[in-house]
């Protein structure tokens, strides 16, 4: 390279580092959000799409970009590498991130149950009448280390049965959850909306737990147990609190949609391929879900310890740590929207 053409180079890009350092230039470059979603046709995550669908987050002035990892492991890891500013995810991530040094902190909560239903297949019903039947048997989950996982082991203790009596299989959701459930590679297992209605309508499967509803999770775990949130690094939010009340203000309008509007009209808002050929049974998936979806927004009282009661039991990260709650969420934003 001769000396000119290196003058000319580094000049242009002094000239580019001083038009990024003007306000306006930095305002356009951070304006991007880029959310990572633990798998955006899940019906315990779908306020995302409905947030984007509804034109709430370009109301905000927010430039969001949607992305979908089918497990919330793979999807906290885009997070923490930067990849993504936020995560639609389960919010016992925070938990456990915090005892592996990571500030991770839920800034809404879109659900205050789980959603999750454990399925038994029909093949299996005979003799899977509880969770104390689970000795000897291969429960289905979404991903080894996943909330579904924590969440199963923790069904089963309250039987009196131990992780080491039942083997787990990792299995996904949708159609490859639909596949093992069908072949018989697991005996019962943890799914969402629309998969758990897809497999109750063709007789595959029969439902053992649900905790879909506040009063089917508060008998199942003892408690309301937050779960889907749009949970954020604590560093970008501290220098980002513009743009985690916008993103706050756009899922508390559609939380508020959503407990305003009947399944149809919801599912009228959706794109098609989210119900493909058969919008009926998608309406009929997102009516037995809408129980789950908060309010307000806000972490319901109680919470935080019901989820920390699991992942203390289970979680080898988070099993006899000291966790301070305190830092896995804030009502700061969701306080704020009128």
């Amino acid at each position: 390279m001769n000396k000119n053409m290196r003058r000319t180079l580094l000049s242009l890009a002094v000239a580019g580092a001083a038009l990024a350092a003007l306000p306006g230039s930095a305002a356009a470059a951070d304006s991007k959000i880029t959310i990572m979603v633990g798998g955006i046709n899940k019906m315990v995550y779908l306020p995302a799409k409905l947030a984007e669908q509804l034109g709430y987050f370009k109301e905000e002035g927010l430039n969001v970009e949607l992305q979908s990892q089918p497990a919330g492991v793979d999807a906290e890891n885009e997070l923490l590498a930067g990849a993504v500013q936020a995560v639609v995810g389960f919010y016992d991530h925070s938990i456990d991130l915090q005892t592996k040094g990571k500030e991770i902190t839920a800034i809404t909560i879109l659900g205050q149950v789980p959603g999750e239903v454990e399925l038994v297949g029909t093949k299996a019903a005979a003799n899977f009448k509880s969770m104390a039947d689970a000795k000897g048997k291969t429960l289905g989950v979404t991903g080894l280390g996943s909330s579904t996982n924590f969440l199963t082991q923790y069904l089963a203790s309250r039987h009196g049965i131990t992780s080491k009596e039942f083997s787990v299989l990792p299995v996904g959701a949708d159609n490859t959850f639909i596949a093992a459930m069908k072949q018989g590679r697991i005996d019962a297992g943890m799914t969402t909306e629309p998969t758990a209605s897809q497999l109750l309508k063709t007789g595959d499967a029969q439902v053992l737990i649900d905790m879909r509803t506040v009063e089917g999770t508060v008998k199942a775990l003892g408690g309301l147990y937050p779960a889907s949130s749009v949970y954020v690094q604590r560093n970008w939010l501290n220098s980002h609190k513009d743009d985690a009340q916008k993103l706050a203000r756009a899922f508390v309008k559609t939380l508020k949609f959503i407990n305003t509007h009947t399944a149809e009209q919801i599912a009228d808002k959706m794109p098609k391929d989210y119900y493909g050929n058969n919008k009926p049974l998608y309406v009929q998936a997102l009516n037995n879900s809408l129980p789950m979806y908060s309010p307000d927004g806000k972490m319901p009282k109680g919470g935080p310890e019901t989820v920390l009661a699991v992942l203390s039991g289970f979680n080898p990260n988070v099993k006899g740590k000291h966790i301070d709650l305190s830092k896995t969420y804030t009502d700061e934003f969701v306080n704020q929207v009128k």
